[in-house]
């Protein structure tokens, strides 16, 4: 009997000339998949029951696609098609969400994360960076960087040309899944591993990071960074705009609350509760001191910007005169939050 498994995929992907992998494309990943499809698996590919990529060939996809007809018609569709396959393919098996230990392991993660399987800060991520190798995004696919120059004099011998559209370890999300119910205007500021949520619109200065991302509805028309994950926007209409900077990074979690309204080259450094707004050129990190005012705008006490983490209804400014950033009540938010409860 096999043992059941965290997440499972079946990729195709691109590996340079000593075989290493560069990228891996996994039209249906799944998590938590049946013990019966884990079953079929083990006993064709042999799994040993750890976190495993396993490169298969287009027999054994055939093989496979028989075998999981009953079992998954998805999947064994899948297979079918990747029987086809010039391609080499790989067959991901995670028995935990432990630390990666390869490069289909790690894009199979992200690629969970941009299908909306998980959200952001739900998976281990741990050593992703020396897995993910920088390549060069072309328009004839990824292609290793030491082989780059021999393949662009390949293209022009034919007549052809090999256009580069980034070197990074991040290819672009739309290469590998486009979310139901987005828009995003320049497809290049979001990479694979972002979690775009419905009814989200990215701007064409919006930047989503990998492991960060929207709930949605929302608009984003600044830089949402690894580490940020912004709130549903608000049933009153607005939802959450985001034209600053969000930031997180290593183990910080910056989450963002319904009907939030970050302004025009903004940004935070601590998660903000529902329908906060900072004013627009106003930057807060965690240790920023902030005066706390009354509803007659007299100083309440100074505090560190980490003690208003999370808290709903606030309005963060800066004060034109003396240039000290100040918080009061966001009066605006709190009576259509009571309205909206009213209404209920």
């Amino acid at each position: 009997m096999s043992t059941p498994l965290f997440s499972l995929a079946f990729g195709v992907g691109s590996q340079n000339r000593q075989g290493q992998w560069l990228e891996v494309f996994y039209a249906q990943p799944l998590v938590a998949p049946s013990a019966a499809l884990c079953a079929a698996v083990t006993e064709i590919l042999g799994h040993e029951g750890s976190n495993q990529a396993i490169p298969f060939s287009t027999t054994q996809a055939a093989e496979l696609a028989t075998a999981l007809r009953d079992i998954d018609a998805a999947q064994a569709s899948l297979l079918t098609r990747l029987a086809e396959s010039h391609k080499p393919l790989v067959a991901t098996l995670l028995a935990t969400d432990g630390a990666l230990t390869s490069t289909p392991e790690a894009y199979l993660k992200l690629h969970l994360l941009s299908h909306r399987l998980v959200k952001p800060h739900q998976l281990n991520l741990g050593g992703i960076f020396p897995l993910l190798p920088n390549v060069a995004w072309t328009s004839h696919g990824a292609i290793d960087l030491a082989e780059l120059a021999e393949r662009q004099l390949e293209a022009r011998l034919k007549g052809e040309w090999l256009e580069v559209f980034s070197v990074d370890k991040f290819p672009k999300m739309t290469d590998y899944v486009v979310p139901s119910g987005v828009r995003i205007a320049d497809t290049a500021r979001v990479r694979l591993g972002a979690y775009i949520g419905e009814g989200t619109t990215v701007m064409h200065e919006g930047f989503v990071n990998f492991n960060a991302g929207t709930e949605g509805p929302g608009m984003i028309e600044g830089r949402v960074s690894a580490g940020v994950f912004v709130g549903k926007g608000s049933d009153l209409g607005g939802g959450c705009s985001t034209m600053g900077t969000l930031s997180g990074g290593g183990n910080l979690v910056i989450s963002v609350g319904e009907g939030c309204l970050i302004g025009a080259n903004a940004g935070i450094g601590i998660p903000l509760g529902d329908r906060n707004i900072v004013e627009a050129g106003l930057y807060i990190t965690a240790g920023t001191k902030v005066a706390l005012l009354d509803e007659q705008n007299a100083l309440v006490k100074v505090l560190k910007a980490r003690d208003l983490a999370g808290q709903p209804d606030l309005l963060f400014r800066r004060n034109s005169q003396n240039g000290a950033v100040e918080c009061k009540s966001n009066k605006t938010a709190i009576e259509l939050n009571e309205a909206l409860h009213a209404h209920n």
